[in-house]
This record gives C-alpha cells, structure tokens and sequence, in this order.
C-alpha cells in the first residue's frame, strides 16, 4: 500500500470513514443494546485465528482469508450492526506483515460487508426464524445464500476500487481473476451456516468444531498450490535443459508461453485451458533435446537428412513428455505448432481445421518471438516488421483469428523483445545460420536444390 496515488489514498479514507460512521450511528441509535457479547468476542477469536493463515487459491496472487466463516456465521447469529462490528477485527489481523493503512481498510470493507450482508439477510426473513427449531437450517438457507453473495460482492468490489485506483491492477486483469477469487470466497463464507446451525445445540464450542475442517480445506489447497510449484519447476528444468543446446533460444520458451497465454485469454479460453496452454507454450520446443547439437548449430544449408531430424522434433518432443499426466492438451500443440494452414508444415502435414486450436496459438506466438529476438545471422527485427510478417502469413501459415487475438492483446498489453544475447567465448563460432522458428528467414537444404519454407 506504499506510494499509493491520492485518488487510491482519497478511496481508502473514504471507505475507512464510513465504516467508522456506521459503527458510529449504531452506537448511537443503540443498536448495541441486545447484542450477545459473548458470541461477538467468541466469533471474534474464531476470526483472528482463522485470518491469520489465509488460504491460496490457484491464482498467482491471491488469497482467501478464512474468516470470512466466522463474518457469515456473525451475519446470522447477529444483527447487521453486531456482524459490522464483528468485521472491525480484521484490524487486528493475524498477518503481521500488513501494513496500518491496509489492516484499516480491511477492517471497513469486512465490516462494511457484514453490514450489509446482514441487512440483506434480514430483508429476506432470515431472523424470523428460531435457531433452535428443527427445521431452522431449511428456513434461513435463502437469505444466508443472498447475504453471502452480498458479502463476497461487497468484498471484491471494495477491493477492486482500491487496485484500479492505485494502478496494481487493470480491469480485464480483474475480471480474469474475479471468477476464481469469488468462487473462492463463496466456499470459506459457506461454512459460516455450519458454525451457526451448531451454535444453538453446543454453543461456542460449534466454532472449535468448524475449524478442523477449515484448516483441513486450507491443508489442501496449499498442497495443490505446492503441487503446482512443483509442476512450474518441472517445466523450467527442461526448458533450462533445451536452452542450454543453443545460446540464442534463451527465454524464447517462457516468450512463447506468455505469447500464446496472451493469445489465448483473447479469445476466451477457460481458465484451465490457459493454464494448459502455458505448459504448451513452456514446452514446445523440448524435442530439440533429441535433435544432434550439430545440427541445431550448423551454419549453411542442411543435408535432407539432417532437416529430418528437426522436422521430427515436435514427435521427440511429445515422447519425452507424453507422460506427464497433467499437460493434457498441451500434448497437441506440442506436437503440431509447426504445422501450416495450408498442409505444408510438419510433422503430419495437416491442414486448416484439422491443426489442433493449441498448435494453431503456440505457432504465431513462436514465429513471433523468433522474429523479434536477435540471432546470429541477423538483428532482431522490430515489431512491426514481426507484425506485417504474422499478417502476410494469415491464411496460408497462420490461422487469421489467432492473429488477430495476438495483434489486439498485443497492442493492449505490449510485447518485451529479449535482450541481445553475449555468448560465451568458447562458443562465439559455432552458431545457426537459420531459424526453424522463424517464417521469414527459410531453412535452405541442399540435396533436391529446394527451400523448405
């Protein structure tokens, strides 16, 4: 929260002030006056202990905070005032890293949350009912599902406000992210309904009995959080490893992912098929580990034999990989990225339709990192060369649609072209003259006096 512009600093006071308003006014109108303070300072706890390990989810930044159980257990078992001042707890967070300014604006977005998740709950007849009756779960489950929607909407909103304004996010990031931090927050809330459907029966005892299970849910997404960590290094090792067979390819790989992940969003992937076709991107080359360093390396024309041996690199690539369970679909576009819309790439030769959708994305992400990256033979071209290029391609080696998506994301998001790159001095002469990847520059191969484009 450092630095933040005076718009954002302006948004968090006036949130801050309202919240303190609003705890303000009902302490004057006595709302406070019935309230259970027993089960305020129990939930309080629960709360504290629960916030100060947050759960991950599976987006790069972000977190859940457990207490949102205990605010949605405070919206039934209170009134919108006592769930208000339940929410002032988030001041008193169990993270200790966070700064005052930002332990301040949680505490009045929980509290404002609470309040109004109450106040929906009330609307809806959910404090008609007596806890203790048998069916009393049955009767409240309408309003408490409108007064967690409300809670979570509230919640994001406020959080959304403060991000835009000081510039830590844009908006299509939001609303990329907003589906799986929701869905998120959803679940913890959920078991706000458990904590106050046991409350009656064993009393406070009912938040003792809640926290296994929260904490287990936590266990497991950290898990596969970790698991996915470990995926990531997976990926990195081998790319590392295709990497080290040729000095200019350095980053092209993670380029590449990002490239094709760009690409992807654009045209409205799910979430797990961007996140698949990360992998893809990552991968795509790995066949090159099966191809002869020499040949990646020759200057001059190649032998048919051996422009064989990088047209099956995509085949080697799929055999050093294909057991990887979690890569899925990554698998068909690492196998085919370098087949042409017009049948004439490799290593099947298909055609139009019949490319699989990864292949079609992860091709015109690497032709243009290849074209914007520095080789030995040339500089690296600008963007808009690279451009008129992907465009002279549409339709006959590229598909026009991912094109399209690529050139609007990249003119959203911009493009970082590598850094030249300093071989080392034992390796200064034995460099390519050519560029697989690159559609401008054509492999040459002596043996039938042809060009391969």
């Amino acid at each position: 929260m450092r630095g933040l512009p005076p718009a954002a600093w302006a948004y968090v006071c006036g949130v801050v002030a309202v919240a303190a308003g609003l705890i303000a006014a009902s302490t004057l109108t006595g709302s406070y006056a019935d309230l259970d303070w027993t089960t305020l300072a129990v939930l309080a706890v629960l709360f504290l202990v629960a916030d100060s390990a947050p759960a991950r989810l599976n987006l790069e930044r972000a977190k859940v905070s457990l207490g949102f159980a205990a605010s949605l257990a405070g919206v039934v078992l209170l009134d919108p005032a006592g769930a208000a001042l339940l929410g002032v707890c988030a001041v008193v967070t169990g993270q200790r890293f966070f700064a005052p300014v930002k332990r301040a604006f949680n505490g009045a977005q929980f509290a404002l949350g609470g309040f109004t998740a109450g106040t929906v709950f009330d609307l809806l007849g959910g404090y008609d009912a007596d806890p203790r009756a048998a069916r009393w779960v049955e009767h409240v489950i309408v309003p408490f599902l409108g007064a967690l929607g409300t809670f979570v909407a509230v919640n994001l909103a406020l959080l959304a406000g403060v991000l835009l304004l000081s510039r830590q996010a844009a908006p299509r990031e939001l609303l990329r992210e907003s589906g799986p931090l929701a869905f998120g927050c959803l679940g913890y809330g959920t078991l706000g309904v458990l904590i106050a459907g046991l409350w009656p029966r064993v009393g406070p005892f009912a938040a003792v009995l809640v926290l296994l299970p929260l904490f287990i849910a936590r266990w497991a997404l950290e898990q596969a959080h970790a698991q996915q960590r470990a995926h990531a290094a997976t990926l990195a090792a081998l790319c590392q490893a295709v990497e080290t067979k040729d000095y200019y390819t350095r980053g092209h790989s993670e380029r590449v992912s990002r490239g094709s992940v760009m690409i992807a969003q654009e045209i409205g992937m799910r979430p797990d098929r961007v996140e698949a076709i990360r992998y893809a991107g990552m991968l795509h080359d790995v066949g090159k580990l099966g191809v002869p360093t020499t040949v990646l390396r020759k200057e001059g024309p190649m032998t048919e034999e051996e422009f064989a041996a990088i047209q099956l690199h995509p085949m080697r690539g799929l055999e050093i990989v294909r057991d990887i369970g979690f890569l899925d679909e990554a698998l068909a576009g690492i196998m085919h990225h370098h087949e042409k819309l017009n049948g004439r790439g490799y290593p099947m030769g298909l055609a139009g339709d019949e490319i699989p959708e990864f292949a079609r994305v992860i091709s015109v992400a690497d032709a243009f990192d290849a074209m914007t990256s520095t080789r030995s033979y040339r500089p690296a071209r600008s963007m808009g060369e690279a451009v008129e290029e992907l465009r002279r391609g549409m339709g006959d080696h590229f598909d026009p649609m991912m094109v399209q998506a690529f050139l609007r994301a990249l003119d959203r998001e911009g493009w970082e072209p590598p850094d030249a790159v300093v071989l080392p001095d034992d390796d200064v002469h034995d460099t390519t003259r050519h560029d697989h990847d690159d559609p401008s520059t054509p492999i040459r191969v002596t043996g039938d006096g042809g060009v391969r484009p």
